[in-house]
């Protein structure tokens, strides 16, 4: 779990040329505007930059007495132990989404359909950079259960509901304070184990609104994988097609997400392009989930990369092949060589570091840290995921209580399920409904409103 190598979380910008392992000398910096984290206007109140305990060792827990008989089957019905968990409910994990809010903002403010169309491509790559070495499983939500993110000095607030429990269906909505945008969307995510890993595909469609703009973007996540569950170092793979639609302008954005390969050379990285509605390629995009992302034009990128071929085929004829015994563990490949800034290229995001704390606080980062915290003065329901017992107990380090209450809130669930199945009663959603998404025809679940009217009375007693 404990990485040996520095990781980093997304912002964008460029302070300076020795502020990351690349070489920044050919790049131009795409146009954008940072956003402060941190700190309110009024300086009375900062947010925590840490957790109030450590993490404790996984080292003598195994997985594999609880998995063995689970290959090849979906897992969210399957109890695990808190050990295996972080201290955040998978309604909180959703909302890491909008750490890199920033780049909404900038694609608001720009007046050509292509510039918006490629911030919005860096944004549903960078929304997907903070799972990098992120090993612990979220907490399953309630039905029920509810998540609010206000953050004013971003200029946006999120709500999300746990909207079905089997299947785990998880709704969000957020906003712009400024009216600017929305974004939304449900997930449901399917988990598999296959012996070694567990495969992750986060069913569902994410919804980019720009109403200035009157634009609706909508795309779904890549498949996720974690390696080495039952021998070895734990490491993450993002790997499968992305197809990012502009549904007023025809506008479509590629990206792949490249599987690991056999030499580990496609690790993390992100390739594709930009076409308008005539199919014609307009941009190139590339880089890594994990570290940044690039423009640049579509035959400045044929070119290099024709080149490229040429110098690779000059070196392989200097070298032999090699044979490649297999091991038991999927050992995570080395990471080869930072992103090759192409000349010519535009900076779209780029990563920043981590906390220095946070190889034994869940590998968190600064925006993760912040998410479990109680606000002052702030009214929450009593669904909200902050008052949850039993991930408060585990963010306290206190595992045993954790297990307990999360054993107690899984009882209290199935016998509330049970109520409800002889009283013949169906559950009802609070925040969200299920409709059609006007964009794609398909059925979503949507906001109905009044969340941030603040009036929680009948709310349910799910803890």
């Amino acid at each position: 779990m404990n990485s040996e190598e520095e990781f980093y979380d997304a912002e964008t910008g460029l302070e300076s040329d020795d502020s990351c392992e690349v070489s920044f000398k050919d790049a131009l910096v795409f146009e954008n505007k940072q956003v402060t984290d941190g700190e309110q206007e009024n300086g009375v109140w900062e947010r925590r930059k840490t957790l109030p305990a450590e993490m404790i060792s996984r080292n003598n827990f195994s997985v594999w007495s609880i998995l063995k008989k689970c290959i090849g089957m979906e897992l969210s019905k399957i109890a695990m132990p808190v050990v295996f968990n972080e201290p955040l409910s998978f309604l909180q994990r959703i909302s890491e989404y909008m750490e890199h809010t920033q780049l909404i903002h900038q694609a608001c403010s720009l007046s050509d359909s292509m510039d918006r169309m490629q911030v919005v491509a860096a944004f549903a790559v960078s929304a997907v950079a903070s799972q990098s070495e992120r090993t612990g499983k979220p907490f399953n939500p309630l039905l029920g259960e509810t998540y609010e993110l206000m953050r004013e000095e971003e200029g946006y607030k999120l709500i999300s509901e746990q909207v079905s429990h089997h299947p785990p269906v998880s709704a969000f909505h957020a906003q712009s304070l400024k009216h600017e945008f929305e974004f939304h969307g449900s997930i449901d995510p399917k988990l598999k184990f296959w012996g070694k890993s567990v495969e992750a595909e986060p069913k569902g469609t994410m919804t980019l609104e720009l109403l200035k703009h009157k634009e609706a973007y909508t795309w779904t996540n890549p498949m996720c994988c974690v390696h080495n569950i039952i021998l070895g170092k734990l490491w993450i793979e993002q790997y499968g097609t992305v197809e990012i639609i502009n549904h007023s302008t025809g506008d479509k954005c590629v990206l792949n997400f490249k599987p690991v390969g056999m030499f580990g050379k496609e690790l993390h990285r992100v390739e594709g392009h930009i076409q308008d509605k005539s199919k014609k390629k307009r941009r190139v995009l590339y880089g890594k989930w994990t570290e940044c992302m690039y423009s640049i034009d579509p035959k400045v990128y044929d070119a290099h990369k024709k080149s490229e071929k040429k110098t690779a085929a000059d070196s392989k004829k200097l070298k032999k092949g090699r044979s490649c015994e297999a091991e038991e563990a999927d050992e995570m490949p080395d990471v080869q060589e930072t992103v090759t800034v192409i000349p010519g290229s535009a900076l779209l995001w780029r990563i920043s570091p981590r906390p220095a704390d946070s190889a034994q606080m869940y590998n968190f980062t600064s925006f993760a840290m912040t998410l479990n915290e109680m606000e002052p003065e702030t009214l929450l329901p009593p669904t909200d995921c902050r008052l949850r017992p039993d991930i408060r107990a585990m963010e306290n380090g206190d595992m045993e209580l954790s297990n307990s209450e999360k054993e107690r809130l899984e009882d209290k669930q199935r016998t509330s399920r049970r109520d409800r199945s002889v009283e013949e009663e169906e559950w009802c959603t609070r925040w969200f409904q299920l409709g059609t998404n006007p964009h794609t025809g398909a059925e979503d679940w949507l906001y109905s409103g009044g969340y941030f009217d603040r009036n929680y009375s009948d709310s349910p007693n799910i803890y």
